[in-house]
């Protein structure tokens, strides 16, 4: 399972950012995840609930952004959402197609409180 490793360093770079802003607790994080990435969305956030306790993001609110696959045909140009593993194009039923979203996983922002 490579969801823990993900998270792990998801932690990391969240207490990182956090510590540097001069935060005293992390209470949201937004992940961006392409359905492409090979990331099973219940598995990050079990690696979550594993290894946030006694860091930053303790008590945080983990959201998770799913993106649909899009692709464009190298043929005729069209671009498209198709599922998983349907990557032909549906305007020239051409197979020779390029992957333009799917395969993101990212940071991408974080909320946090301050001291008073």
């Amino acid at each position: 399972m490579h969801e823990f490793g993900l998270m792990q360093s998801v932690l990391e770079n969240v207490e990182k950012s956090a510590r540097d802003a001069g935060a005293v607790r992390v209470t949201e994080i937004r992940l961006v995840i392409g359905e492409m990435s090979e990331v099973v969305p219940d598995s990050l956030e079990f690696a979550f609930e594993a290894l946030s306790p006694d860091t930053l993001s303790a008590d945080a609110e983990l959201k998770m952004t799913m993106v649909s696959p899009r692709s464009r045909c190298t043929q005729c140009g069209h671009e498209f959402e198709h599922k998983r593993f349907m990557r032909g194009c549906p305007n020239c039923e051409s197979l020779v197609t390029e992957l333009l979203a799917g395969k993101e996983l990212h940071i991408d922002a974080i909320e946090v409180e301050m001291p008073e």
